[in-house]
């Protein structure tokens, strides 16, 4: 299973990478492998408040349908309209052309508050 060392990942499987103020979110390979062949993703809107731990945009596989929660307080400046055309790079490549939106962060020091790569293979371990 892939888990870049670079990224923070929440509890609840969507990953983070920070850089220049900017956070890009997406779900981690976990995730995807766990929800199989993904069919669909809804995308929050540009310009939205993006709450902690509350969900912010979804993701259809042919299993189910499951909330992507916002990792970190921001605002939504851009998305991936890429998904809406091709989900399933969702499963392909979560990490890189998978992300699925970007948030300028209300406070960047959050992100630090997140799960290593360790800490998050230790969870799924369980």
């Amino acid at each position: 299973m892939n888990m870049p060392g670079e990224l923070k990942y929440t509890k609840d499987h969507e990953w983070v990478k920070l850089e220049g103020g900017t956070a890009t979110i997406g779900i981690t390979d976990y995730a995807q492998e766990h929800l199989t062949d993904i069919v669909f993703v809804e995308l929050p809107e540009i310009g939205r408040k993006a709450e902690e731990g509350k969900p912010i945009a979804a993701v259809e596989s042919v299993k189910a349908v499951s909330d992507v929660f916002a990792p970190i307080d921001g605002e939504v400046t851009e998305v991936n309209e890429k998904l809406q055309d091709a989900p399933e790079t969702l499963n392909t490549d979560p990490y890189v052309e998978g992300w699925i939106f970007k948030v300028k962060p209300a406070n960047a020091s959050d992100v630090d508050k997140l799960l290593s790569a360790d800490d998050y293979k230790k969870l799924i371990a369980e």
